[in-house]
């Protein structure tokens, strides 16, 4: 079994900053991928920001320049510096990884349970 404990979310002013983590924990042999999505309200979920092991990094293009995604391998974290937060990113952040598990050995995709950021004055 694999577990996905996510922390950092909460309320922030616009033009505020969060730090998200996210710990892997299980019979984990090795990281594929690891990222971030979001859910705001009626929308559907969306890509935030993804990274591999060797640092490879994909951003959505609403977020270019202002989060910064970054990887601890050894302790198997990810984490999501957010800065100049506005309104429009506000939504339950949730928590992607894509694994090397085993025994059994196989590819397991976990997702987290959702932290919630709100931008708000």
């Amino acid at each position: 079994q694999v577990d996905l404990v996510e922390s950092g979310g909460g309320l922030v002013q616009p033009g505020g900053s969060l730090r998200l983590s996210c710990a892997a924990s299980g019979s984990i042999l090795s990281l594929t991928v690891m990222g971030w999505y979001r859910q705001a309200p009626g929308k559907q979920r969306e890509l935030v920001a993804v990274i591999t092991p060797g640092r490879s990094t994909n951003y959505a293009d609403s977020v270019k320049g202002r989060f910064t995604i970054s990887i601890d391998t050894a302790k198997k974290t990810v984490f999501l510096q957010m800065n100049s937060l506005k309104p429009g990113d506000t939504a339950v952040y949730y928590c992607n990884a894509n694994l090397n598990v085993g025994p059994p050995f196989r590819t397991l995709e976990v997702w987290g349970p959702g932290t919630l950021v709100t931008v708000s004055s």
